[in-house]
């Protein structure tokens, strides 16, 4: 079960061009985000702990943004 709601999803879809989403359309694209926005989250973290830090910061996201949708 996701944690995003539905209708922003489909918003997003819908603002890419699409005249009409389905319900499965807007969740399955939701558990994708959740699963790619998950991996980049525990690398991020990875990130800034091999840096000493607790804290993760912008750039720790964005390279791991960057890994992470590269494969």
């Amino acid at each position: 079960m996701t944690e995003l709601t539905l209708r922003p999803i489909k918003r997003l879809i819908e603002n890419a061009g699409a005249k009409r989403v389905s319900k499965d359309a807007a969740a399955e694209l939701a558990e994708i985000i959740e699963r790619k926005t998950k991996e980049i989250a525990e690398l991020a973290q990875k990130f800034a702990k091999h840096s000493g830090r607790v804290t993760v910061s912008k750039d720790d996201v964005k390279m791991a943004a960057k890994a992470v949708l590269k494969q």
